[in-house]
């Protein structure tokens, strides 16, 4: 989209109506919680005035929506909680300021669970974000499925989470591009279940200044687009260290081992861990991973298995540390500095306060988290789970470590287990289980640090999109990317066509 407006294909003018347009077609969905239109408004005639002086900057004219736990000068940031229904940031965060002075218009912040905690977009106090696909929005892509679009009444694909109304905004085209942030697989969740590019970077390569935290050691700003080259051009806005986080670190990311030859591309090595072939995978799921896989070999790359070993300990050893941040994090909203307030005859304590301040403004998901991990943290478990589960966390890490010293370049595994389940289906079972099942092949990229990127690659038998992930050693992004823009082309996946009023 950048170089059609550079190349004069469309105006910015054009590009924002269009999106103007969509975000009023797609309320339905849900995907927004606040709309930005008096700001965007300044920022397309700033943008119009630079193209006409022949001095626009990188993302000049781009329209962006950025999800509803990164903080935005002067406009409601809610988390999509009680709890910050009405906070109002006095500043930006770092990865929205830099879109922002390269010229991106915000067209509005999107909706997703409750803090981040959820797996499918549906615990925000806003209510739940559609997928578009299977919506009644869209025209029909495969017609040779007799399962296509088959929606119940009053039933509906999820988007996933946490990030789903990033990634409705991106696949409807209300946006060019989205931020979403990914902590356990948060961007490419919802990315594979709406058919779009998911990218979570390397831990410290993007700022989390600005991020209200779930969990700090394992929070990364991602990135949703359409395309490849749209999740790339906005990673070379938004990364780099920055001085308000110490967790961005002050190096260059490697180069791209990806070269051509005169035949083929170089013969980079992709690894298939054989511990992602779970019961639970869809046959579906799984054929698209074979067919990947075999792609690739066809394309001059060198595909093997691996293993490694303690990815299936990885959910549970994620379902101690999670809690555990997050009981930390939480800790501040205590009903006296910011955000909500209970208020009553009988507060007559700080410990009433602090007890009916969190019992009204935050959920139950969210409040189990907070009690599941004060008790981790308690004295006398701290070394029985904690400590345990920190050096489980090692382990892993470790794998992703001597697997990459073998001579892997890339591993190639699924995002999810299957195409989006229906929103009956969903609720079915409770949090902890939809975690286990939504993050099993998302959540491990986060306990190493590593990149890792969401593809769409096919349409299932119900029309809904597939995806594949792929993996990269830490601060390869730029191999990790040239891989998924190589496979993209080949793969040619169906844009939906959302249907006009």
């Amino acid at each position: 989209m950048l170089q059609q407006l550079k190349s004069g294909g469309c105006s910015v003018q054009e590009l924002y109506t269009l999106c103007l347009n969509r975000v009023q077609m797609i309320k339905s969905l849900n995907a927004y919680i606040t709309l930005t239109n008096k700001i965007s408004q300044v920022q397309l005639e700033e943008s119009a005035q630079r193209y006409m002086k022949g001095i626009p900057r990188p993302m000049e004219g781009i329209p962006i929506a950025v999800k509803d736990n990164f903080c935005t000068k002067n406009t409601k940031t809610t988390c999509a909680s009680k709890m910050l229904e009405n906070f109002i940031p006095t500043y930006n965060a770092t990865v929205v300021q830099r879109l922002l002075d390269s010229g991106a218009i915000l067209m509005g912040k999107t909706n997703m669970d409750e803090f981040g905690m959820g797996s499918g977009t549906t615990e925000s106090i806003f209510g739940p974000t559609r997928n578009i696909w299977g919506s009644h929005l869209i025209q029909e892509v495969n017609s040779n499925s007799e399962e296509a679009f088959s929606t119940p009444p009053d039933d509906f694909y999820i988007s996933g989470g946490s990030s789903g109304g990033s990634a409705v905004a991106v696949a409807s085209g209300s946006c060019t591009v989205a931020l979403g942030s990914d902590t356990g697989g948060s961007v490419r969740n919802p990315a594979s279940y709406c058919g779009v590019v998911g990218f979570k970077p390397s831990y410290g390569s993007l700022s989390r200044y600005g991020l209200i935290p779930l969990v700090n050691s394992m929070d990364v700003p991602g990135i949703l687009a359409r395309t490849v080259g749209d999740c790339r051009s906005t990673f070379d806005i938004i990364k780099g260290w920055d001085p308000k986080d110490s967790t961005t670190l002050q190096r260059p990311l490697n180069k791209s081992k990806l070269k051509k030859t005169s035949s083929k591309l170089s013969k980079l090595c992709v690894g298939i861990p054989k511990e992602f072939y779970c019961p639970e995978l869809s046959s579906e799921v799984s054929e698209a991973w074979r067919d990947v896989a075999d792609l690739l070999e066809n394309c001059g790359f060198r595909v093997v298995q691996v293993s490694l070993p303690h990815t299936s300990y990885s959910i549970a050893c994620y379902s101690v540390l999670n809690p555990c941040e997050v009981a930390s994090n939480m800790a501040r909203y205590d009903g006296l500095r910011y955000g909500y307030r209970a208020t009553g005859k009988n507060l007559n304590s700080t410990e009433s306060l602090y007890a009916a301040t969190r019992s009204q403004a935050l959920n139950q998901i969210v409040r189990g988290r907070i009690l599941a991990g004060n008790y981790f943290l308690l004295k006398e478990n701290y070394d029985k789970y904690f400590v345990q589960a920190l050096k489980l966390r090692r382990l892993i890490y470790e794998d992703y470590v001597k697997l990459w010293s073998t001579g892997v370049d890339l591993l190639l595994t699924p995002v999810t287990l299957s195409d989006a389940p229906l929103f009956s289906e969903f609720n079915q079972k409770d949090s902890r289980a939809q975690s286990a099942d939504q993050d099993y092949c998302t959540q491990p990229a986060n306990m190493a640090g590593i990149p890792a990127l969401s593809l769409p690659v096919r349409l299932s038998k119900r029309n809904l999109p597939l995806s594949i992930q792929l993996m990269a050693p830490h601060f390869d992004d730029e191999t990790l990317l040239d891989v998924a823009e190589l496979l993209e082309k080949e793969l040619n996946f169906p844009q939906p066509t959302v249907k006009e009023a």
